[in-house]
């Protein structure tokens, strides 16, 4: 039994959903507009503002498609009404981000300093130079690019030193020294 694909959605006042024939989701709030589409495999229904998912049998197919459908749609809904964030902290001496026009410049310890454009769904914002923040109503987007942002370098486990989530904890290792 999925505890997830049962729970219904709850829409807010300010979206609008419409569902076609074919499972094509299109969620419209304050912020924008999503689609996905859906298995033909779930059924999904709009009852007043409220959606629930249904499948069809037991199958380990169907059973796995339950949660995952309600979990988009779920997350369409907080994206048009609330967005998306992953806050980013540089650690190391030198590091440092800065902000010019939609170009994000990570100077992270290379000869040169890393430029990365802002995307049409993704925004970043840099309220420090060793703070960046990833913004947008995608979830799946936001989370890829911090993720590509992340993997210019990686914290690694000796200093402590990289690119590394807010509130990712690093395991530290001892070094040579210690015995």
């Amino acid at each position: 039994m999925s505890r997830v694909g049962n729970a219904p959605i709850t829409v807010p006042e300010k979206v609008e959903i419409s569902i076609s024939d074919a499972n094509l989701v299109t969620v419209k709030g304050p912020k924008g507009e999503l689609k996905e589409q859906l298995s033909t495999k779930i059924t999904v229904k709009n009852d007043n503002g409220t959606i629930t998912f249904e499948r069809g049998s037991d199958n380990k197919d169907e059973r796995s498609l339950h949660g995952l459908s309600r979990a988009l749609v779920n997350n369409m809904v907080i994206g048009v009404t609330t967005g998306f964030q992953k806050k980013l902290v540089l650690v190391g001496v030198g590091y440092r981000a800065e902000k010019k026009g939609d170009t994000l410049i990570l100077n992270v310890g290379y000869s040169h300093p890393v430029e990365i454009k802002d995307t049409a769904d993704v925004k970043t914002e840099v309220p420090n130079p060793n703070e960046i923040i990833v913004s947008g109503i995608n979830k799946a987007l936001v989370g890829n690019f911090a993720a590509d942002i992340r993997a210019w370098r990686e914290p690694e486990p000796y200093k402590g030193k990289g690119i590394k989530y807010a509130d990712e904890y690093i395991q530290r290792k001892e070094g040579k020294t210690g015995k």
